[in-house]
């Protein structure tokens, strides 16, 4: 059964002839009738009673319309909603992000998308590296904001930014002297970093071990801002995104940059191979990397 055989079975219903249904349906007659003749061999019934100058339905061609009409609605409605989403007029995109990502890259972004594709729902989870990847495979995502290395079998990665860790201190401490911090500067120094699970506190610590500084771990958290206000609270020092940074409030601590080579971390966006960004996606990454 195919759908031209269906278009063909509406036109004759409703026209109430084979010619004239098959003027509307720009085909033949002899080829309209041979393909409602091969659906009705299909079928193992007759789906019109054919008269001189007319076509009549039969009870069971009633019934087999009303389905035809239907499963001819449901067609043209999905194209016409993946013609509106292509146009991104409706439809869905779901994105997931870091924690140490979310609240400063996302809202300037999201503000501009939903100003521009008001009809396109974006929704949004955060979770470590390890989840999103279990939501990329389980396609409850459609793409993951994350911190480079966030690699796997099937994974695509593009590179969105590049970004400075920048070292927080509390006021009046001695460091926050210094236009510049060397890493030989923080040595005995206690250190506030993301607790294990957090690419971001893998990052600082592995940054760290490269260049044989060994931290005194004074306390691990899983929020940023909390590290923050621990950090102006006299309790430690730590790396911060720079994103993280450009709040301008009263109660963050002191930003000083590390000399070269300085801690950076790589912003990327990953989905699965098999199942690249649609439109409304690539649209909001290029908001992210913009």
């Amino acid at each position: 059964m195919e759908m031209h055989q269906l278009r063909y079975v509406v036109a004759v219903a409703r026209a109430g002839n084979f010619s004239r249904a098959a003027e509307q349906c720009h085909v033949s007659q002899p080829s309209l009738s041979q393909q409602i003749r091969k659906l009705e061999e299909e079928l193992g019934e007759r789906v019109f009673d054919r008269m001189k100058r007319a076509a009549r339905l039969t009870s069971s061609g009633h019934a087999f319309l009303r389905r035809a009409v239907r499963i001819l609605e449901e067609v043209a409605a999905a194209q016409r909603e993946a013609t509106e989403a292509r146009h991104l007029l409706c439809g869905a995109v779901a994105v997931g992000v870091l924690p140490t990502i979310a609240p400063y890259l996302l809202p300037k972004a999201l503000a501009q998308f939903t100003r521009q594709y008001p009809g396109v729902e974006v929704i949004v989870q955060e979770d470590t590296t390890a989840q999103l990847i279990k939501l990329l495979r389980g396609c409850e995502i459609d793409f993951a904001i994350a911190s480079h290395p966030a690699a796997g079998e099937g994974l695509e990665i593009s590179e969105l930014f590049t970004e400075e860790l920048l070292l927080a201190l509390p006021p009046g401490h001695p460091l926050a002297r210094k236009h510049k911090v060397s890493m030989s500067d923080l040595e005995g120094e206690k250190f506030i970093v993301m607790k294990e699970g957090h690419c971001l506190g893998d990052q600082v610590l592995g940054f760290c071990n490269r260049r044989d500084l060994h931290l005194k771990m004074s306390f691990r958290s899983a929020q940023l801002e909390t590290i923050q206000a621990l950090v102006r609270a006299g309790v430690g020092i730590s790396l911060i995104p720079a994103m993280a940074t450009r709040w301008n409030r009263n109660d963050q601590p002191l930003y000083r940059a590390m000399k070269t080579p300085k801690p950076l971390r790589r912003i990327i966006a990953v989905w699965q191979k098999q199942r690249p960004p649609n439109r409304a996606a690539q649209e909001l990454l290029k908001l992210l990397s913009g």
